[in-house]
């Protein structure tokens, strides 16, 4: 029995045997966990202000009277709990080494978002293995019908990490920023995820800018290379967060801007990106709560990303 088999074995004993979607969305009992939406947040490149997007995506979703989970996915490399100024006294490393439950490592953030915080500088966690993945899916699985939205910020480049947690999400958010070195990276990322897992479906989101007419011609020179090599894959213009003053005053303050100086246009743009997001409908259904969805990703992959010896 190879590692995915296994796996599946694995999930069929957690959450019994798989159903169609046509079976679950026929069901209509209302007792059904509520599923949230998964959105990763990513880059093929590093310092493009990722978690800084995610942190402060999660406060303008909890201003829209919305519950937030941000997991800190940089599982190696803790970022969010630096740039927030928290302390947790317990990391996801007490999860997987099972000193821990979940909910006992969550921390709150500001106005109320939960956080699960990684690990810093444990090696042993960059690449997870099978049963850490469904440990953590069955953990998350528990809490997210109490979750409006899942916020992955995942790492920099094309780990087996960022992958796996890439293709687990609903909604990829890809942030790219003017320099070449960004446009590139981003476009390595998405062409991997769509090449050789079949994700086919992103939205650009530029960084780092001055306004609307660079963040476009940000996305037009992607679009161009994407429509040239990767015809099947469509990509979405999701806006842009411009740079100003502001920002790295409230990073060195260890606040979020958009909390600190809610008048800061970078601020205006995070309202404005949690409402894009919230009035657009899901890329994916997911019905029946997350596990339904990150089931369906270990089933539909013969392999797994280490298998494939990718890296």
């Amino acid at each position: 029995m190879d590692q995915a088999e296994g796996l599946r074995t694995m999930m069929q004993q957690s959450f019994g045997p798989s159903r169609s979607h046509s079976t679950v969305e026929s069901e209509k009992d209302p007792l059904l966990p509520r599923c949230p939406r998964v959105i990763s947040v990513t880059s093929g490149k590093g310092g493009v202000g990722k978690t800084n997007v995610v942190v402060n995506l999660a406060l303008a979703f909890r201003r829209l009277g919305k519950k937030v989970l941000v997991l800190d996915a940089d599982l190696g490399l803790a970022n969010i709990d630096v740039l927030l100024g928290l302390v947790p006294r317990y990391t996801i490393e007490h999860l997987f080494g099972r000193e821990k439950r979940f909910s006992e490592i969550l921390v709150e953030g500001p106005e109320g978002m939960q956080i699960l915080p990684a690990s810093s500088g444990v090696h042993s966690l960059v690449d997870l293995n099978e049963s850490q993945k469904l440990l953590l899916l069955e953990e998350v699985d528990l809490f997210a019908g109490e979750t409006d939205f899942l916020l992955i910020d995942t790492g920099a480049g094309i780990s087996s990490n960022v992958l796996y947690f890439n293709m687990a999400a609903q909604e990829s958010i890809v942030i790219a920023t003017p320099e070449p070195t960004s446009l590139t990276d981003a476009y390595a990322l998405m062409k991997v995820l769509s090449t050789q897992y079949g994700k086919k479906e992103f939205l650009i989101l530029v960084n780092f800018v001055s306004g609307e007419e660079e963040a476009k011609r940000v996305f037009k020179k992607i679009s161009k290379v994407v429509d040239h090599f990767l015809k099947t894959l469509s990509i979405d213009y999701l806006g842009f967060i411009p740079f100003d003053e502001k920002l790295p005053l409230a990073v060195r303050s260890q606040k979020l801007v958009l909390d600190i100086f809610p008048e800061a246009p970078s601020s205006q743009r995070f309202e404005v990106l949690a409402r894009t997001l919230f009035d657009r409908p899901s890329l994916t259904k997911a019905p029946g709560g997350i596990q339904f969805f990150w089931k369906r990703l270990f089933a539909s992959q013969p392999q797994t990303i280490q298998e494939r010896g990718m890296f």
